[in-house]
């Protein structure tokens, strides 16, 4: 029978009872301290009434309490049911409702989110406070209020509750870029099987210390390293968001060995001025989407090597970059066990070689792959059919094995019959030396289909008209890629893991700040 992650962390607390497990600004705790934490926690929750297959919603930001909180909803059997702190309104009313849950963990910082919705949240009857419990119990009289510390019980014991690999550990919502998140049923053998996969392919070492500075509510700290840190015995190494100015520092401060990137992130440190210790830190590996033209000159600048995978959170990662063979420019890599990865045209029929099609997904092993999307029955069945999931991303596989990664399936912008990959026009535009970052978008034309739309922000200091732009696009795009309107930004909409919220700008359409070259 295999076991769950907090199974696992309990066999770590005594053959690496005294190695650093956990690292966050101002602390260090070993494998030891805190397993016998989030034992004492599991038996907090189990005296508050929470029980097995009990979801509980948190709401809190990168920190020792959620770490606790996880770990000791696990320990009972219980559902981890993380939030997007971020999230506002309907969005985030729409995750607490959906999953349910009678009990909210939740840090005081958020309560004025909390309080615009309250009166739409029908099921919740406990919040659980990271602050001042007596203020939020004044504050909304409907619900009962305690303190975070009334989770931390006397006994530090192991709680005992027995678990199958295939029980429900935790809902994970999608990011919510492209339309309204998801939340991915989770089983405990997911985290287990995807720390395996990544500690194995990367060739992670019980002295590795993985860095994440994304939030735990999301799968690139919570599983794709804490988990593999806890499968290898490694130390975890969590920042609380990514910041461009601290990233280096809090690298060095955490000794970190490993980092992932996303979105714009590797974009972003890349355009900082150089530094003459650029390449005086401690890491070996940083993994991650999407691969930069400047790789290379990113490896030499910082004395690191990087690595290009495809994931997604409902399936895990399934394709890897080979560790040791070369960089294959635009390649994410190949296919791993236990995952069968094939390409498929719209009709789900296999397509050759070369062409562009759907990445769709099989699982070789149970639990491998999320149990499906909580009360969509719809989207779970279309995700899920003809026994394949569909990820809605397109690729193409050369003879050799690699996949090639084109874009979204819904961020394919249609223009006068040819389908336009957002993708590769951002490619190109953000290769400009006064880009920091940019979103290609399509927006209804009155030509029919759509027109392309980009957003740009600049590197702080520089300008650059539209005109320029697109004059430098030009001789690098076909001219039925080349945008009908730009419109410079001072920043994106993003989500917390620097994804860009392109449905946002979509909504936004042409305002009066949009440059417009006219119909072609």
């Amino acid at each position: 029978m295999r076991p769950t992650l907090s199974e696992v962390l309990e066999r770590r607390a005594v053959d690496r009872r005294d190695h650093s497990f956990l690292r966050m600004t101002g602390l260090d705790l070993t494998y030891g301290e805190f397993n016998a934490q989030a034992n004492r926690v599991g038996h907090g929750l189990s005296e508050l009434g929470i029980f097995a297959g009990q979801q509980v919603s948190i709401m809190l930001p990168n920190s020792l309490e959620f770490m606790q909180a996880w770990f000791g909803l696990s320990k009972i059997g219980a559902v981890e049911a993380p939030v997007n702190t971020a999230f506002r309104g309907p969005g985030l009313a729409h995750m607490l409702n959906l999953t349910a849950s009678p009990y909210l963990i939740v840090d005081e910082t958020y309560l004025e989110a909390i309080e615009s919705i309250a009166d739409t949240l029908t099921d919740l009857k406990l919040l659980i406070i990271r602050g001042d419990a007596d203020a939020a119990a004044a504050r909304f009289p409907q619900w009962e209020a305690r303190p975070f510390e009334v989770l931390m019980s006397d006994r530090d014991d192991n709680p005992g509750v027995p678990l199958r690999a295939s029980d429900l550990a935790m809902t994970l919502f999608t990011s919510g870029t492209t339309g309204r998140s998801k939340a991915c049923l989770l089983s405990h053998n997911y985290p287990v099987r995807q720390g395996e996969l990544m500690a194995d392919n990367y060739r992670f070492t019980p002295d590795d210390v993985l860095y994440c500075s994304y939030p735990l509510f999301h799968v690139d700290a919570a599983i794709f390293t804490v988990a593999p840190a806890i499968i290898r015995g490694a130390t975890a190494a969590l920042g609380e968001r990514f910041s461009v100015s601290r990233f280096w520092s809090e690298v060095r401060a955490f000794e970190a060995t490993v980092f992932d990137f996303m979105g714009a992130t590797l974009t972003m440190l890349w355009k900082q001025p150089e530094q003459p210790d650029d390449a005086d830190n401690p890491v070996r590996l940083g993994w991650g989407v999407p691969m930069p033209e400047f790789a290379d000159q990113f490896e030499e600048r910082f004395a690191l090597k990087l690595i290009e995978n495809y994931g997604l959170t409902d399936a895990g990662v399934v394709i890897f970059h080979p560790y040791d063979e070369p960089r294959r420019p635009g390649s994410c890599g190949k296919a791993v066990h236990p995952y069968d990865v094939r390409i498929f045209s719209d009709e789900d029929e296999e397509l050759p070689d070369g062409e562009v099609g759907e990445i769709v997904i099989r699982p070789l092993e149970p639990s491998l792959i999320m149990d499906g999307y909580y009360k969509m029955p719809e989207a779970t069945v279309a995700t899920m059919r003809n026994l394949w999931f569909h990820t809605g991303d397109l690729a193409y596989r050369d003879e050799d094995g690699f996949f090639f990664f084109v874009g979204r399936k819904k961020e394919v912008i249609r223009r006068r019959g040819e389908n336009i990959s957002a993708f590769e026009i951002e490619e190109i535009v953000s290769a400009h030396p006064t880009v920091l970052e940019c979103a290609a978008i399509g927006i209804p034309s009155e030509l029919t289909d759509e027109d392309v739309k980009l957003c740009v922000v600049l590197r702080p200091g520089m300008s650059l008209t539209p005109e320029k732009l697109i004059e430098f696009c030009s001789d690098k795009m076909a001219k039925f890629m080349l945008p009908r309107y730009v419109e410079f930004l001072d920043d994106l909409p993003k989500t917390p893991t620097q994804k860009i919220e392109k449905y946002r700008l979509k909504e936004a359409g042409v305002t009066p700040a949009t440059w417009d070259r006219g119909p072609r």
